[in-house]
Order: C-alpha cells, then sequence, then structure tokens
C-alpha cells in the first residue's frame, strides 16, 4: 500500500492516472463527509492488515455523525459481543450507492452502508446477523440475516442477494 505521494515520487504514475481509476483525498477535503472504513481497521490483529484498511479503495463518504456515532458503536461493541464466541468470523460489508456525489461527480455518495457476518461458534452453533443504516441519520439497525437480505434486495433492485451459504442462518 503506497500513498499518492510515494506513487507520483517513485514511478512513472501521475495523479490523474490514479485519480482516473479511484478516489483521491483531495475528493474528501472540504467536503463535509468522513471517510468510511468498510473493513475498518480495529478488526485485524496485525500492523500490516490494520495498515491495509486505510486505502481509499476501502472508503466510501459517510455521514460524519454516523461515522463517529452509531456506526462506530457497532463496529466496536456490537461486533465485539456478537463475536465472542466465534473463532474466527466473516463479514460482508457494503454501501448502496446513491443520488448525490462529491468532488464533481468523481464519487458516489452511499444512500446505506451495510454489513453482514456469519460463524461458527465454540459451542458448534452458526450464528449471523447483519446491520444497515441510512447514511444520512446517524441510526444502525441490527437485523438478523435474512432481513438484512431482503432489505438489499429491495435496495439494489437487482435479483435476489444472498451473502452467505445456506449454513449461516437467516432468522
Amino acid at each position: 500500500m503506497q500513498t499518492e505521494r510515494t506513487l507520483t515520487n517513485t514511478t512513472d504514475v501521475t495523479e490523474e492516472e490514479i485519480m482516473a481509476s479511484q478516489a483521491v483525498n483531495e475528493d474528501y477535503n472540504g467536503s463535509g463527509w468522513d471517510r468510511g472504513h468498510l473493513n475498518p481497521s480495529g478488526q485485524h490483529n496485525s500492523l500490516i492488515n490494520r495498515n491495509a484498511t486505510f486505502t481509499l479503495t476501502n472508503a466510501v463518504p459517510m455521514n460524519l455523525s454516523l461515522n463517529r456515532g452509531q456506526w462506530r458503536i457497532y463496529e466496536q461493541k456490537t461486533m465485539y459481543n456478537k463475536t465472542e464466541n466465534c473463532p474466527t468470523t466473516y463479514v460482508i460489508v457494503g454501501a448502496v450507492p446513491g443520488n448525490s456525489s462529491i468532488s464533481q461527480n468523481r464519487v458516489n455518495v452511499p444512500s446505506h452502508i451495510w454489513a453482514s457476518a456469519c460463524c461458527k461458534t465454540t459451542n458448534n452453533t452458526m450464528i449471523a446477523w447483519g446491520a444497515i443504516a441510512e447514511n444520512n441519520k446517524n441510526k444502525v439497525d441490527v437485523l438478523n440475516l435474512g432481513e438484512l437480505e431482503r432489505n438489499l434486495t429491495r435496495l439494489y433492485k437487482s435479483g435476489a442477494v444472498s451473502l452467505f451459504h445456506g449454513d449461516c442462518p437467516r432468522t
């Protein structure tokens, strides 16, 4: 993982070439939006893995109060509590494209942010859950996996959404 400055100073890649394929720091400057990490650094146990989450390919424009408020609580407390008896947890996160953008239409502002998880517990049972938040409110709804999949099916409007193998409970 390299910063924009490192790439432009040590390779033949220009800032314009970087901007042609991904968001850059400048896109967020003065936008009023946080860089919302889809894969949060705090959920990784090694420095190299944590550092890899700080790329803009792992971020979406997120409402400031949501990112620093209820979404943060979900990531740091709810996820932690729900995975307490899970040796390995599989997590899928995403964003639903919205109708607005920042930086002269370069970066889409999602309408919703969501996360889902499934794990086999130390008691040899499977548990799964999801969370979704509208990107203009400081509120996170924690749902069962089936409810999240139905919400995403409605929001994406492109067929049924199935996030995990059938072994992960939907209710």
